[in-house]
């Protein structure tokens, strides 16, 4: 490790100190502003403060992003548009504490993604941090009864942010197989304007005064859209520049232990047994599947040869 390397720290724990935040502001969004009238509103304030530094150097490179467009616009769909409104819409019958577990799954739910998508070959610390995981998050989501699962007990507002974990999942998955080639701030401009024009359908069908800000919300907006869509992406992206994409996915098993703090502290929120049982055990999974590189046939394989070695009977006949 350089002697950089603890300086270099600070981006990604800086991002996900403004990641906790913006769940924060989820959670007082959500009864506050239309799910879909926030993330259209982030977005306009996003795109307007990238539109300070970024345009003349995307016109110069517009000969490599015309024909990246489609592309783009599905990346913006999935995690500026589609991640944003289910995430909000989840605030209104969850918890901060447990949307930011979900939010941290994502690491694992991309490697899981990349063995079906790409091809990749599945490692044993991903089949065994998955099955972990899941056991933690169903501790989790089911409030330490899992029998709840079949007598319906689970908040729609769990679902959401899974289904909101799953959907930035597949952005990473996409962004790593397309290789857009754009330099990041490039990117994140045409995926935002993107992910803008897809919010004007849903935001159209609502009535005006639920697509207008008001007083409470407008603070709300200004956080999300500044240091949550542009802010947070800098420090990230320096992060990954520095230390490279892997060791700076670790950081998001942080992400609940400062949300959690966060939520007690401004909502109020209890911390349950089950909820350090189920989230320590879900991260555990995670951390396992980002650790344990070892391609799951070869530890197969290894297991195998060492029950062959160490059988009585054929160590016998050696």
């Amino acid at each position: 490790m350089s002697t950089a390397a603890p300086r270099h720290a600070l981006f990604p724990l800086v991002a996900i100190l403004l990641w906790s935040g913006n769940v924060m502001v989820s959670r007082l969004s959500a009864h506050t502003i239309d799910p879909y009238a926030i993330t259209f509103w982030r977005l306009v304030l996003a795109v307007a403060l990238m539109s300070l530094f970024v345009p003349a150097a995307a016109w110069r490179n517009r000969a490599a992003i015309v024909p990246q467009l489609p592309k783009l616009a599905l990346l913006g769909l999935l995690a500026m548009a589609l991640f944003q409104c289910l995430s909000y819409a989840a605030a209104k019958t969850t918890t901060a504490t447990n949307m930011s577990i979900m939010t941290a799954l994502v690491p694992l739910l991309t490697m899981l993604l990349s063995v079906a998508l790409l091809g990749e070959t599945p490692t044993a610390g991903m089949t065994c941090g998955g099955v972990i995981s899941f056991a933690g998050l169903l501790w989790l989501i089911t409030a330490g009864r899992p029998a709840a699962l079949l007598a319906g007990g689970v908040h729609s507002g769990d679902l959401l942010m899974l289904v909101a974990a799953l959907a930035y999942a597949l952005y990473g998955v996409l962004l790593r197989r397309w290789h857009v080639g754009l330099p990041s701030w490039q990117s994140t401009y045409c995926q935002a304007i993107a992910a803008l024009l897809f919010m004007l359908v849903p935001l159209s069908r609502l009535p005006i005064a639920g697509a207008l800000p008001n007083r409470a919300s407008l603070p709300l907006i200004a956080y999300a859209g500044s240091l949550a869509s542009v802010v947070l992406p800098f420090f990230w992206m320096q992060g990954v520049k520095h230390l490279g994409p892997n060791r700076c996915s670790m950081y998001m098993n942080l992400l609940p232990v400062f949300t959690a703090a966060l939520a007690v502290g401004v909502f109020g929120e209890q911390l349950h047994a089950y909820h350090l049982l189920g989230g320590v055990t879900a991260l555990a999974g995670v951390l396992l599947a980002q650790t344990w590189r070892t391609p799951l046939a070869r530890s197969i394989r290894t297991k195998q040869k060492d029950r062959i070695t160490n059988h009585p009977s054929i160590s016998e006949n050696r």
